[in-house]
């Protein structure tokens, strides 16, 4: 027997289920996937207007480097990674560029990348104080907590910026530089209609950061509101898997290849190794974040289905660079740092420029310090600042393994250089063991190390050595660039993942029939009569479950009065599997659901109001239908502006 559901929207009791919707009188458990003749007529629909865009553009936005990628939809195994850029780092060869921006004292956009890192150092000190710099922005989406449209960043010389400026002009940036790039090609202007866009983001990342980067693509004009479909969010990790699937041999560096590993001889192609209901990990290793990923290869088509949900945490490579800078903190005193990444805030970034190449030369046999160089403004501000020499700060300084050279330079023994990057790495292979601990986890054939950060050779040890030959450990040869590749493949086919695990669980609260002994007494609400027991959590998906693509969650609601234009109904998450009540410890409101009714009167006396909910794609999705005219009502789902 169907119990009877009520609705509290907003502190107005609606009666939702007192008609209860065909899929659920029929004892369906209200998550119907798609029916297979449903599927087949789409993909009939779709043949013929397969492609309406010519080329896709992948936008890979990362923390410390950014890029962008593209193929035509009429040659699809031909990916074009980005033009050369100018001003590139000593020791970093890469096609992408740093993810720095300046703007004008006037907040105007001014530029991004090496132009505008190289700009802000030629600058005049008194003059740079006027201008706004930002480096490293991206990770603040995922260390807010209450991210909302009016977040704020803050560039070097401490002002504070609407992040979503900053985003929408780097997203601006990228769009001008592929549309005169393919314009180029072309011969012509190349119309932004043509253009599907992919921008990837960290799988670990809430449905608010997705959402915000979503709104600052619109801001860019990338694509308009009233198309969203021109604009895919991509998963990083799901990128990389994608195209790691596709490896050929000399694509790649095994490093366990010294002997057959798994039964293999080392000369075999992984490409072609990989076979039905192989299941690997990627562990995709950013200057922000670190993203692992489990999935399976389904043939024949070779699709892929997520095993376990996705897991990680802000240990990127950037966690290296904190790390040394709590060294300078030790050694010359935080009162100084601070002071000086104020006052000379473009000789801060020189300094950061000069470890960050040292760094990349971190290795576990390297036995010859590494010598950084001090910029001369950092020497001389210390002297004014301290009234005693750097050289002297040293010296009495406990640091063992950092020492003066004469040169002028911070002489790094390799032990030194290596504790800083312990703290980061012993966070990722904490967070591997305990992946591989899970029982979704076992039968591990491959683990593929990509981002930027998967090129560290302490980094590629300690997973060697965690593993123990348990897994192959693959790192593609294009580490830096894998993520992008990855990003243009999935958005010439998005539906290559076929299913998802979910990240957390969600749901709405509703009204139930108060039940003697199951339902705590402080819940019970009596209206005209009847005892209704309040907050109930209505699940409509549990964290980890697995969700098909295009599966949907069916649940009907009704508005209030006939007058009603706009129903609005609270979202609820949780990291829990079972949740009872809304108000469960670890149950947060994460969003809103609204359906826009106006418009759609009826002639029935009771509205059913049929939403279709969709959790197995990158974004949650929902639609709604209004039961009586079968016509389609507006439906969003809004996660930021709590």
């Amino acid at each position: 027997m169907m119990t009877e559901k009520e609705l509290v929207i907003d502190d107005i009791i609606t009666d939702a289920m007192a008609t209860p919707s065909p899929a659920k009188s029929m004892g369906d458990p209200g998550i119907t996937p798609l029916s297979p003749t449903h599927v087949l007529k789409d993909s009939e629909e779709n043949e013929p207007a397969r492609h309406p865009y010519v080329v896709v553009v992948a936008i890979d936005f990362g923390t410390t480097s950014s890029g962008y990628a593209y193929a035509f939809t009429k040659e699809p195994e031909c990916i074009h990674t980005m033009r050369r850029w100018e001003g590139g780092d000593p020791g970093v060869s890469n096609q992408k560029t740093p993810t720095t921006i300046l703007l004008s004292p006037d907040r105007k956009f001014h530029s991004f990348g090496y132009a505008a890192r190289d700009f802000y150092h030629d600058l005049d000190p008194t003059e740079s104080k006027q201008w706004l710099y930002l480096e490293k922005f991206k990770m603040k989406l995922h260390t807010t907590a209450n991210l909302s449209i009016d977040t704020d960043l803050h560039a070097a010389n401490g002002k504070k910026v609407k992040a979503l400026d900053i985003f929408a002009y780097s997203l601006a940036f990228f769009k001008e530089q592929a549309l005169k790039e393919l314009s180029d090609q072309a011969g012509a202007d190349f119309d932004n209609a043509d253009v599907r866009w992919v921008i990837t983001v960290p799988a670990i990342w809430k449905m608010p950061a997705k959402q915000f980067m979503r709104e600052a693509a619109y801001k860019a004009g990338l694509v308009s509101r009233d198309n969203p479909d021109q604009l895919i969010i991509a998963l990083e990790p799901e990128a990389a898997s994608i195209y790691c699937r596709k490896l050929r041999l000399h694509q790649m560096v095994d490093l366990g290849n010294k002997t057959a590993l798994n039964g293999y001889s080392p000369t075999e192609n992984v490409g072609v190794g990989m076979t039905q209901g192989d299941r690997y990990v990627v562990v995709d290793c950013g200057g922000g974040t670190v993203d692992l990923t489990v999935h399976q290869i389904r043939m024949p088509e070779g699709h892929l289905k997520e095993l376990y949900k996705a897991s990680g945490g802000p240990y990127g490579s950037i966690g290296i660079d904190y790390e040394f800078e709590k060294l300078l903190c030790k050694i010359f005193g935080q009162d100084f740092i601070d002071q000086f990444k104020i006052k000379r805030p473009a000789a801060w970034v020189d300094l950061m420029i000069a470890f960050e190449s040292r760094k990349r030369a971190a290795a576990p046999d390297r036995s010859n310090p590494l010598n950084i160089n001090l910029p001369f403004s950092f020497i001389d501000y210390y002297k004014k600042f301290r009234g005693h020499s750097v050289e002297h700060a040293l010296r009495k300084s406990n640091v063992d393994f950092v020492k003066w050279s004469s040169q002028g330079m911070l002489r790094m023994s390799p032990d030194a250089m290596n504790a800083l990057f312990k703290p980061t790495i012993d966070h990722i292979i904490q967070h591997l063991t305990e992946l591989f601990e899970r029982p979704e986890v076992t039968d591990i054939r491959f683990l593929f190390l990509v981002g930027g950060f998967a090129e560290s050779p302490l980094l590629q040890q300690a997973v060697q050595k965690m593993l123990q030959g348990r897994s192959r450990i693959i790192i593609p040869h294009d580490v830096g660039l894998t993520i992008l590749k990855g990003a243009v493949l999935f958005g010439l086919d998005p539906s290559i993942i076929k299913v998802r695990r979910s990240p957390l669980t969600y749901g709405v609260g509703v009204l139930n029939r108060f039940v003697e002994g199951k339902h705590p007494p402080e819940k019970m609400l009596v209206k005209e009569g009847t005892r209704w027991c309040t907050d109930v959590f209505d699940m409509f998906i549990s964290t980890d479950q697995s969700v098909a693509l295009g599966e949907t969650v069916k649940r009907s609601y009704t508005p209030a009065k006939p007058s009603q234009q706009v129903i609005v109904i609270h979202v609820y998450c949780s990291e829990k599997e079972s949740v009872s009540f809304i108000t469960d410890p670890g149950v947060r409101k994460c969003g809103t659901l609204k359906l826009d009714v106006s418009g759609t009167e009826s002639p029935a006396a009771r509205r059913e109001i049929q939403t279709l909910m969709q959790f197995g794609d990158t974004e949650i999705r929902a639609m709604a239908v209004d039961v009586a005219t079968s016509r389609s009502v507006k439906a969003s789902i809004d996660f930021l502006s709590q």
